[in-house]
């Protein structure tokens, strides 16, 4: 019979993945024998073929690769220097290529990527080979300026740009910055001798930079923000990692000058303080996205700024530290399961949220080990499971309130006080399964113990006689 017409000759974008016996175990893909011969076919069938993804192909060889991709991912191909000799003389208009743990290929290969013992040998081929390169992701610690440099002047197309070489300086992001002016997005990951002069060449040349993540650069300061703000008015994307010379007033610069920033990320900034966010509201209107990870001079009056100033607001990552919810009737257990994976948790209030009982609790006592302040009153579903997981998990808790909640007994309230040594307030009024053998317990157990309140008929003479006047029902101070 007579074939349909599909022109499967027109594909242009095709994806192959394996996961042999030695792959990867996390790419979740059946096993897939791909070889040399298969991928000729593939080639002379798909003459208009523009993306082609091998990932994990490792019977794939040099004999295989004759085809004319502009994108071409190799990641974990076993191709050795010949395979990517023929990328060179066959690529010519290639523009993006992956060849992320290629471990065979040395500096006689076209080397480019995260192969960790490539040179600058390799990058000077890349420089003279591939005049169309748009993206080069490079991880090596024996890169050195020379193939940088070579990059930079060969291939002024250049796009995107990812570099973590320990040995490169000032002088290869001068000429990045003089003769890549197309450069979009800038990713620069530990480096150890680049200062601000480098990024001031960035600033100066590369006018079209949208994105940009410095990380780990410990000799940055805000001298090198400033003249990112400066010259690239089109930046809309930052990340700030673990620059500890980067300050306040750096990101006072991007906040003047940067209007266009949608999402802006500051990681272990120390020294950025409350007046950067201050003219972050003020003058990036469009900012979707702000996240904030042990920034420790931000605090209220910075979120505030953001929260006057930033009406597009999308998303807000901070270290929460203080939630309150008290109330919120409509929050249940799933809600607390996902505060439950944010452990720098120091305070919560779910007073009277009567959708939460113990599996939420638990999640909050497995994944809030710094917890110091914690009321659940009025969850009449909670019980001893909670307080138990609770006494396991957040040793640091100096003060519960536990009032209200009908559910829990003696037998919680001990394994509470077992571990939670530290105890200074406990409130525990109107809840029937607590008996005077409880608060005997809590003040035995508690040699912290400073407030308590509870019935007056719940106190033992024996207790009172041990606790002396600290102990009433009563909120009582100890003196």
């Amino acid at each position: 019979g007579r074939r349909r017409g599909n022109n499967y000759n027109v594909v242009s974008s095709l994806q192959l993945y394996a996961t042999e016996k030695d792959g990867p175990e996390d790419v979740g893909f059946e096993s897939c024998s791909l070889s040399d011969a298969g991928l000729i076919a593939l080639g002379d069938g798909f003459p208009k073929l523009e993306k082609l993804s091998l990932i994990w192909c490792s019977n794939i060889s040099s004999s295989g690769l004759m085809h004319s991709p502009i994108t071409l991912d190799l990641q974990g191909c076993y191709v050795g220097d010949h395979g990517l000799a023929a990328v060179g003389q066959s690529c010519k208009q290639l523009e993006d290529l992956n060849l992320r743990f290629c471990e065979a290929l040395t500096d006689t290969a076209l080397g480019i990527a995260a192969c960790a013992k490539i040179t600058d040998v390799s990058l000077e081929a890349v420089g003279r080979h591939c005049k169309s390169l748009e993206t080069l992701s490079l991880d090596s610690e024996f890169m050195h300026n020379k193939g940088v440099l070579a990059v930079a002047h060969g291939c002024p197309s250049l796009k995107v740009l990812k570099l973590q070489c320990i040995n490169v300086t000032d002088e290869a992001l001068k000429a990045v910055g003089t003769s890549c002016a197309s450069l979009e997005f800038l990713a620069l990951y530990s480096f150890q001798r680049f200062t601000d002069k480098g990024l001031r060449s960035i600033g100066n040349g590369c006018k079209k930079l949208k994105d940009l993540t410095v990380s780990d650069c410990y000799f940055l300061s805000d001298k090198g923000l400033e003249a990112i703000a400066t010259g690239c008015k089109e930046l809309t994307h930052l990340t700030v990692n673990g620059c500890h010379n980067i300050g306040t007033l750096g990101l006072e610069f991007i906040g003047k000058s940067c209007s266009l920033l949608t999402e802006l990320t500051l990681l272990y900034c120390q020294r950025i303080g409350n007046r950067a966010l201050l003219e972050i509201g003020l003058g990036c209107k469009l900012l979707q996205a702000l996240d904030l990870v042990d920034c420790s001079s931000i605090g209220d009056e910075a979120i505030c700024f953001i929260a006057k100033g930033c009406r597009n607001l999308k998303k807000l990552h901070i270290l929460l530290t203080d939630l309150s919810l008290r109330f919120c009737d409509r929050v249940g257990d799933e809600a607390l399961v996902a505060i439950g994976k944010c452990n720098s948790l120091q305070r919560l209030n779910v007073s009277g949220c009567h959708q939460i009982g113990d599996a939420g609790i638990i999640a909050i006592a497995r994944g809030c080990p710094q917890l110091t302040y914690l009321d659940v009153s009025v969850l009449q579903n909670l019980g001893d499971m909670a307080m138990a997981e609770l006494g396991e998990g957040c040793s640091n808790l100096k003060e519960i309130v536990l009032s209200h909640c009908r559910q829990i007994t003696d037998v919680g309230l001990s394994h509470l006080v077992k571990n939670c040594t530290l105890l200074e307030c406990c409130h525990m009024v109107y809840c029937p399964g607590i008996s005077s053998s409880g608060v005997a317990t809590v003040v035995s157990s508690c040699p912290n113990i400073k407030k308590l309140l509870v019935e007056k008929t719940k106190v033992s003479q024996r207790t009172k006689r041990r606790a002396g006047s600290i102990i009433s029902y009563l909120c009582v101070d100890l003196i």
